[in-house]
């Protein structure tokens, strides 16, 4: 359910898109992004770094497409996101015991077995790297690639992209959570 709640402002912004066009899409996607760090502060009582990383890079970059009327700074956007992400992933490992992503997940893995902390780095390292190259990615489709070949990669690409690298990290922790299962 988070995972679709996530994914909202980028499925308006795509379909504002299909509808309207880039600029239309890029009003869509501020607004429907500020209603959800919005309603996320409501819901928790907090804010969620995540959200106001986007927001803020979302309501800079979208701004600059309307005001000059270059849909390239929309389309970096994401980019930069995916850097900030990789980077504080990477960073964060490296001025903390725990890596981020096993602070992030060790709540939800509770009680389903002992993952090693070698482990907790790999998957780090492999996020951090991950969102880094889909920066890249995103880049090389924003400048070789029309912007409904952009705004589909965004969409469809990116989702998939995401959920697939998720997948993935389950599969990896599996074994982990298994071994446990069987030594009890």
């Amino acid at each position: 359910m988070q995972f679709l709640y996530e994914i909202l402002p980028v499925f308006l912004f795509f379909l504002a898109f299909k509808f309207y066009d880039i600029y239309v899409a890029t009003i869509v996607g501020i607004v429907a992004t500020t209603m959800q760090v919005g309603i996320s502060r409501i819901v928790t009582g907090k804010w969620d770094r995540k959200q106001l990383i986007t927001l803020g890079v979302f309501v800079f970059f979208g701004s600059m497409t309307l005001y000059f009327h270059n849909p390239i700074f929309v389309k970096w956007k994401p980019t930069v996101v995916f850097w900030i992400f990789g980077i504080v992933i990477f960073g964060y490992q490296l001025f903390s015991s725990k890596p981020l992503m096993q602070r992030l997940m060790e709540n939800m893995l509770q009680d389903k077995g002992e993952i090693p902390l070698k482990v907790w780095r790999n998957i780090n390292v492999a996020w951090a790297c991950f969102f880094i190259l889909l920066g890249c990615i995103n880049l090389y489709v924003a400048y070789a690639f029309s912007n409904e070949a952009w705004v589909n990669f965004k969409f469809y690409g990116v989702t998939g992209a995401l959920f697939a690298f998720s997948l993935f990290q389950a599969v990896y922790l599996a074994r982990y959570m298994t071994e446990h299962e069987n030594k009890n």
